[in-house]
């Protein structure tokens, strides 16, 4: 299993919310690329980048891109990819794969042009769900259910699906265990990624030994706050 540290970006800082709040965030420096290339320097292969202030409909900051494209630091990109320009520059700017949530949800037809543009397998399908229904706008909306979501990464022909329980993020308490095993029953061919409650290396240990069979697993606060680094989880993921 891999593990795919988080850095999320608010005006400019590397920060973590607390179940999705806005209001409840604990800032981690004003160097976000820094602390992911020392991410990667710690072995990780991919991170994670979120765009907050694009998420909830401020515009993406040009400056994060461009400190990414001449970084050493393998990325894909979510927040505010509701376009295929966001998407292209995206990819453009070096990220490995971008990770579409409210396109998905949009009904549209945004998702399906973002798709045919860089190919399914450069996107990864967030679905981020609380009480049964995966959010979008930065988790601000009330959704879809969850089914109609993953409903629709079946119909666009995306591999790869990254799900979180808002519950859990940021809690470092543990899994949505009941929410990773529903998306696992019902989409049992997708590779798929758990984000959210990652507290402790049996966490870790506990997703890569797990009979749903996930690809990677993101971790975000619990390195931040030092409970253990990326190299450990690496090692823990693999053993």
């Amino acid at each position: 299993m891999q593990v795919i540290p988080a850095v999320d970006v608010l005006a400019g800082r590397a920060v973590r919310l607390l179940r999705g709040d806005y209001g409840r965030r604990t800032e981690y420096g004003d160097d976000p690329v820094s602390i992911a290339e020392g991410f990667v320097s710690e072995g990780a292969e991919l991170v994670h980048v979120i765009d907050l202030d694009a998420a909830r409909g401020r515009g993406r900051s040009p400056e994060l891109l461009g400190l990414l494209q001449v970084s050493n630091v393998p990325f894909q990109l979510g927040g505010g990819i509701r376009s295929v320009g966001a998407a292209v520059s995206a990819i453009d700017a070096g990220a490995t794969r971008v990770v579409l949530g409210s396109a998905l949800l949009a009904g549209d037809g945004t998702a399906r042009d973002i798709v045919a543009a860089i190919g399914a397998s450069a996107v990864v399908g967030a679905i981020d769900v609380h009480g049964g229904r995966a959010r979008g706008s930065g988790w601000l909306d009330e959704g879809v259910p969850l089914a109609d979501a993953l409903a629709t990464i079946d119909e666009l022909q995306i591999e790869r699906i990254l799900v979180t329980g808002i519950e859990t993020d940021g809690t470092m308490h543990g899994p949505a265990w009941e929410l990773l095993e529903r998306v696992r029953t019902t989409s049992p061919g997708l590779a798929l990624i758990a984000s959210g409650g990652v507290g402790s290396i049996e966490d870790v240990q506990a997703l890569a030994m797990s009979s749903l069979r996930f690809e990677a697993a993101i971790v975000g606060r619990a390195l931040y706050e030092g409970r253990f680094s990326v190299s450990q989880a690496i090692m823990a993921a693999s053993g």
